[in-house]
């Protein structure tokens, strides 16, 4: 009991020598040790690094999860509170409907009521299942953004940031302990100047001052290893953006084949009115594939045949004989009838369009072989 006593007398006896010190210093009553130039720079640097770590973690969270309307925050924030109860407790969250998914599922149960025979009907359930496949790719990106972005960001300030935040505290003590024992050491020596007597309190203050200053050196270099270790936190934050900017670009060519598949299926449904209306900008660079598009030369209408025949026609047309263009293939395409020609990526084709044509396609020639090709897939060259 005694020693508990004194202990808790011993703390609270330290800890007011550094509360004096701390605000004569802000004072400007008392001197204070100054860190190095080079220790100064790794402290705004991990500073630095914390701080931006935490903005880009939480709008990383707000891009994965973005908030809804007022009235829908505390499910959100539920939702946010149960994986980190599951991270916590080392086991997987379970997956949840997405927003398309869900918008999927609506789609599917109208197009049910409604007639799934008709042109809204069958719209409805083609729109639902693509936008089933969008919400699966965005789980899967969500995931995959969570595992090897967001949790390691997390991993840092949970973990090393606390850890140097803890050595930062304790180097702090260490230095109001120092120049505190600095200080009784001065006034030690100035009544030492007046009265011989005071010959042992030097001795103690000399004492305690190389104590201090040994622990606040041996301090000073944990945490100087700590800070520099930040360099090494960057190199790893560096390979999991890249591996979030992957799953990101991912996503997005996921959902690209999966709208342009859309709209594909979409333009041979009959009585919609996909294709009689004004083209679509292309989802790629519509504006430049358009010009692209129009400059393609034009093959002279079959004698005797009508422009829209003609178009159909494609054994019975030749290619001009001369101003055709050639063109890459971006991603792979797969015929969906006869007059369509399958393409491989990176193959390059002949292309050109014929009277009539929608212009979101073109005739392409690959050998003896040819068909329709949509224009998205293409890179036209010059």
């Amino acid at each position: 009991m005694d020693f508990n006593m004194k202990k808790l007398a011993s703390d609270a006896g330290i800890f007011f020598t550094r509360a004096v010190q701390f605000t004569e210093e802000k004072f400007g009553q008392a001197e204070k040790t100054e860190l190095d130039a080079h220790f100064e720079n790794l402290l705004a640097r991990a500073d630095s690094t914390k701080n931006w770590t935490e903005k880009i973690l939480r709008q990383t969270e707000v891009l994965l999860q973005p908030n809804p309307r007022p009235r829908w925050q505390f499910l959100a924030n539920s939702a946010r509170v149960e994986e980190f109860l599951y991270e916590k407790l080392d086991r997987k969250v379970p997956s949840r409907v997405t927003n398309g998914e869900l918008l999927a599922q609506y789609m599917s149960e109208a197009a049910n009521e409604l007639g799934p025979e008709t042109p809204y009907g069958k719209t409805l359930i083609k729109v639902g299942e693509t936008e089933k496949r969008l919400g699966a790719a965005e789980r899967d990106f969500i995931h995959s953004a969570s595992i090897n972005f967001l949790t390691p960001l997390r991993n840092f300030l949970e973990g090393d940031w606390r850890t140097i935040s803890k050595e930062r505290r304790i180097l702090q003590n260490r230095r109001l302990d120092l120049d505190a024992c600095k200080a009784r050491l001065k006034k030690a020596k100035a009544a030492e100047a007046k009265a011989a007597l005071w010959s042992d309190e030097v001795d103690k203050a000399e004492q305690e001052l190389r104590v201090a200053q040994t622990e606040f050196d041996r301090q000073a270099e944990v945490t100087r290893l700590l800070l520099e270790g930040i360099s090494s936190t960057h190199v790893n934050h560096l390979r999991c953006l890249q591996e979030f900017v992957e799953s990101q670009a991912t996503y997005y060519a996921q959902c690209y084949r999966h709208m342009l598949d859309l709209q594909k299926q979409l333009g041979r449904f009959p009585g919609t009115f996909v294709g009689n209306t004004e083209p679509a900008s292309s989802p790629l660079s519509g504006a430049s594939l358009a010009t692209a598009a129009a400059t393609i030369p034009v093959v002279p209408t079959v004698a005797g045949i009508p422009a829209t025949e003609a178009a159909l026609s494609l054994d019975d047309v030749a290619p001009p004989a001369s101003g055709t263009r050639k063109a890459r293939v971006l991603y792979d395409y797969e015929a969906a009838d006869s007059s369509e020609l399958a393409l491989l990526a990176d193959e390059l084709i002949t292309v050109y369009s014929l009277p009539g044509m929608d212009p979101d396609w073109l005739i392409g020639e690959r050998g003896n072989r040819k068909g329709k090709v949509p224009v998205t897939y293409l890179e036209l060259l010059s």
